[in-house]
């Protein structure tokens, strides 16, 4: 016989009885059985704790521990637990064979022993336990596996919730381009549903058709490199334009066949915007630096015509006609030039002007009558004001200027007639608008919209409007300053501007102004050429021609002056006439030495000193805010300019004629 125990197994028999262990010891291993002999209980317990067999013949009747006691003690204990035990034994009562069952046994055998039904038993229960313990294996098995795919489905649910909770919008496209996973970021970007959008064609429901060849190029790539990221213009459930930084990744089964298409997008449309208004404002303001400094040279050169052009004419009257028109042709040709070198400044530094609160009613209904008098048949007008409409401080007239040059150009807009169209309303700014767009601040506005159904302008155009000397008009029927100088009037009132144009379709201004409640009030002008009273002027400026021309009109006037052609000569001569010297008149950019370190060096020399800064490129907010200033006009100025400016601070100290 085969003594294989990995056939058959191995055995331990409990038996008391030497010559019982004999018998079943060369039986069973004649068998092919490994055979273990115990002659107690507590051998027995001790060798299957020691090595477990895969069965136990157990003998009931035993001295010290019998059979029944063995039985509970191997089955209590965890190591010894699952091994089969059949009992052998002389008792036929029923209730043994209960007790034998009830605490563990799964069989008997009825002594004497027969070997066919002792073999035929070991063998049903031999082959129970290993179906049992394979069973048993298999549920653990299952269990795990259970286990493993709860783990795994939990995990699954995590990521989609993540997916769910990150803002950019994910999607997987297969290869017809339908839709099998969007997520909610998904939904808040375009509007739509995933119950809507799964099996939908994608290019059909985000794309536009001129987008679909660059998805081509896409494609491609895709197939090439295996992943693609760029921009790309998408279109939402309403139609709404936007545009998306792009990430796509083919994806992959386990086999390492292609599958589907990741896409994740995040919405840039309200950055791009940004970044355009801040790349649009820089190079605005690279222009206007350019502009303020020729600006700055043009007003030195025209000062000192306009000033003898007036001068001419006050100490020469009874000169004759032809005289007299020549000097009204220079001073209006520099006036002329004044106003273009302004325009400049406009656009450069803003407006500097003294601002009233202003009724804007009044101006809209001058505009009316403008356009009802002078504009052809064919322009249909539309004006449309709030009832309460907010006041603004400001200036009235610079406002009707930006009026008049957007209605100008929405008449050559419209050649062939159209519609022109002004509203005005009330409009408070929250902080989301005031973050999307650069120029604009918290609070109360007026808007104003100024729009027009004529030709339009297509991106390229629209993107330069505001550049000075840039005009669409022919040869001598433009500066290109209009619209420069519309947007530095509206950016010195702390406003800003918005525009919108379709080519075919018209254009539209919005212009956006800080508000008030408020009534109007009116400046009114001394229009009188006051005289001095031989007080004495330090003039100050490194243009010869202005210090030149300024002494004539001030000793024309019955002033006394003294000239400096830099700050440095300027120190000097106040020094040594400071008790003398009623005001300052000083140009704030110099060489060497600016005006505004040489009207600290005087202060300390006299702390009450009286100052009228002149510039013809800095503006009058800024001078202003230095307290050493007592007053400032621009270059080029008038004769009624300085002589008024003179008149009002010597009046102040008390030695002004009347």
């Amino acid at each position: 016989m085969s003594t294989d125990v990995s056939d058959k197994g191995a055995i331990l028999i409990v038996d008391d009885n030497p010559a019982n262990l004999e018998m079943l010891l060369e039986f069973l291993a004649d068998a092919g059985f490994t055979v273990l002999v115990a002659e107690d209980g507590e051998s027995a317990i001790t060798a299957a704790e020691y090595a477990p067999p895969d069965m136990i013949l157990l003998d009931i009747l035993m001295p010290v521990m019998d059979g029944f006691e063995t039985c509970r003690r191997l089955k209590a204990n965890p190591l010894t637990q699952d091994i089969p035990i059949i009992f052998m034994t002389a008792l036929t009562e029923t209730v043994d064979k209960i007790k034998g069952l009830s605490i563990g046994a799964v069989d008997y055998i009825i002594k004497p022993l027969q070997h066919e039904e002792v073999l035929a038993r070991i063998e049903l229960h031999l082959k129970l336990r290993n179906l049992t313990k394979t069973l048993q294996e298999q549920n653990q098995r299952l269990e795990r596996e259970i286990c493993e795919r709860k783990q795994a489905e939990q995990k699954i649910f995590e990521q989609a919730a993540l997916l769910d909770i990150t803002t950019d919008a994910i999607a997987v496209i297969d290869f017809d381009n339908q839709i099998s996973f969007w997520n909610q970021g998904a939904e808040n970007l375009y509007g739509w549903q995933a119950t809507e959008v799964i099996g939908q064609n994608v290019n059909q429901l985000l794309y536009r058709p001129d987008v679909l060849p660059q998805l081509q190029h896409i494609q491609k790539s895709l197939t090439e490199h295996g992943c693609w990221q760029g921009e790309l213009e998408q279109v939402t459930k309403q139609d709404k334009k936007i545009l998306v930084a792009s990430r796509w990744t083919l994806m992959r089964d386990q086999h390492g066949q292609l599958k589907s298409i990741l896409t994740v997008n995040t919405d840039i449309t309200e950055k791009k915007q940004l970044e355009s208004q801040f790349l649009r404002t820089q190079r605005l303001e690279s222009l206007g630096t350019l502009a303020g400094g020729i600006a700055h040279d043009l007003n030195n050169i025209l000062t000192p015509i306009l000033s003898l052009a007036q001068l001419l004419q006050l100490k020469h009257p009874k000169s004759d006609e032809w005289n007299q028109q020549m000097l009204r042709t220079i001073e209006n040709s520099a006036k002329r030039g004044s106003d273009v070198v302004k325009q400049v400044l406009q656009f450069a530094r803003g407006v500097d002007s003294e601002h009233t609160i202003v009724l804007l009613k009044n101006l809209f209904l001058e505009i009316q009558q403008i356009v009802h008098s002078t504009f052809p048949k064919s322009i249909e007008f539309f004006l449309n004001i709030q009832s309460d409409l907010w006041s603004i401080i400001g200036d009235g007239t610079h406002l009707h200027q930006v009026l008049m040059n957007l209605i100008v150009n929405a008449l050559d807009a419209m050649p062939d007639g159209g519609t022109l169209s002004i509203s005005a309303k009330n409009l408070l700014i929250d902080e989301q608008y005031a973050r999307m767009n650069l120029e604009a601040s918290v609070g109360p506005h007026i808007v104003i919209t100024v729009a027009d159904t004529g030709i339009g302008m297509p991106p390229e155009i629209l993107d330069r409007i505001f550049e000075p000397f840039f005009t669409t008009k022919e040869v001598g029927k433009g500066t290109g300053l209009g619209l420069s100088t519309v947007r530095g009037i509206i950016k010195s009132h702390d406003g800003f501007i918005s525009v919108h144009s379709e080519i075919g379709k018209g254009t539209k201004f919005k212009l956006f102004l800080p508000a008030i409640k408020a009534m109007a009030t009116s400046l009114t002008e001394n229009l009188d050429l006051p005289y001095g009273n031989e007080e004495l002027i330090l003039v100050v400026d490194d243009e010869a021609k202005i210090l030149e021309t300024t002494q004539i009109l001030l000793k024309s006037y019955n002033y006394k002056v003294v000239t400096a052609s830099d700050g440095i000569e300027a120190i000097a001569l106040y020094a040594s006439n400071k008790d003398q010297i009623s005001v300052v008149l000083i140009d704030m950019m110099m060489p060497l030495m600016d005006g505004a370190v040489t009207i600290r060096t005087l202060q300390k020399i006299n702390p009450l000193v009286k100052i009228v800064a002149v510039s013809g490129i800095v503006g009058s907010n800024k001078i202003s805010k230095d307290a050493t200033v007592s007053k400032f006009i621009s270059k080029p100025y008038t004769t009624q300019e300085l002589l008024q400016t003179l008149h009002q601070l010597l009046c102040r100290q008390g030695t002004c004629t009347k």
